[in-house]
């Protein structure tokens, strides 16, 4: 049985947050240093994970990333991912990379054969002022552990106007010798983390950046994705670009949300929230629930705008970053 909501779109993609904590403080994501986390008897347990993931597979799902906070953090991380690896399913992971040297024989084990990292700098005195730890040494020697374990490794750069636009033809330029890919992503809005739209640097012109210096060829997208891809003459990896807010991809989503707490959610601008953990604690069906919230999906970006240009960042009903998991 598949899971389509009113606009027929397929859903087949988990997105599953396992934790709301994390090692670093990113100002875009995370609003301040106060925060407070979910205790760990609150969150889902490798069990609940593994049952509440086996539903989904059932219902059609082919696909699992787990997302956070940062993931890695959770100490159980090891048993989670070699559990999910019993399922016929992909597993994507989206990390910092700073624990990655600690999991790399589990990784391994359950046939992750793709993992995406999220880094904005490559100078080791920025990343201290975007993440606000001192890390970058060793999540660059986590990334080149990566490739040689034959890892593929994705780059998550989330482009802020001011703040590290700077650095793009650098990042481009990792991918010379280095079989790495780059994804360019749009600074998004989420609670208190700052954005307005004067921060946004659009894929368009840092497509323009990079093809003034870079001959660049189109990459075949598949149906579902988010990123444009592009090959380039020369070079051993590759890079995209991840335009959700100037060209939002809403109409081939295929995703669903869980966050940390055990709350659906069906899109990642959405503000509506279906509790899904309470209900299966109790030994409830918990199908019905996932069936609504997809059918309470809007056409798109969480039926909140239409256009960033003329979002106002405190109408937006929704959580920060770090609780909904990306």
């Amino acid at each position: 049985s598949m899971l389509k909501d009113r606009y027929n779109r397929i859903h087949d993609y988990l997105r599953l947050s396992i934790t709301d904590n994390c090692n670093f403080r990113c100002s875009y994501c995370m609003p301040d240093e106060k925060m407070s986390f979910l205790k760990q008897k609150l969150l889902m347990s490798p069990e609940e994970i593994f049952d509440i993931s086996k539903i989904f597979v059932q219902l059609g799902v082919n696909k699992i990333r787990l997302t956070g906070g940062e993931p890695l953090v959770r100490k159980d991380f090891g048993e989670i991912i070699s559990k999910l690896s019993l399922l016929p399913i992909k597993i994507g992971i989206t990390t910092n990379g700073l624990l990655i040297d600690n999991y790399l024989e589990e990784l391994k084990k359950a046939d992750i054969s793709s993992i995406n990292i999220s880094l904005d700098t490559l100078n080791d005195q920025k990343f201290k002022t975007i993440t606000q730890r001192n890390h970058f040494a060793k999540v660059w020697e986590n990334i080149q552990r990566c490739m040689q374990e034959n890892i593929h490794v994705k780059l998550n750069m989330v482009v802020i106007k001011g703040v590290n636009d700077d650095e793009i033809i650098d990042f481009v330029n990792l991918t010379k010798d280095l079989p790495i890919h780059i994804r360019l992503i749009e600074f998004m809005p989420f609670d208190q983390n700052n954005w307005n739209k004067e921060k946004v640097l659009s894929n368009k012109i840092a497509l323009q950046k990079i093809s003034e210096q870079f001959s660049l060829f189109k990459l075949k997208d598949d149906k579902n994705d988010t990123d444009k891809k592009f090959g380039i003459f020369g070079h051993s990896g590759t890079i995209s670009f991840i335009s959700t807010l100037s060209d939002s991809f809403c109409s081939t989503c295929n995703r669903m949300r869980i966050t940390a707490d055990g709350k659906m959610k069906n899109c990642l601008f959405g503000k509506d929230e279906l509790d899904l953990i309470s209900a299966f604690r109790k030994g409830e069906n918990i199908i019905p629930i996932i069936k609504k919230s997809i059918f309470l999906k809007h056409q798109k970006l969480g039926g909140q705008f239409d256009d960033y240009k003329n979002i106002q960042p405190h109408n937006l009903e929704n959580r920060s970053m770090i609780k909904i998991g990306g």
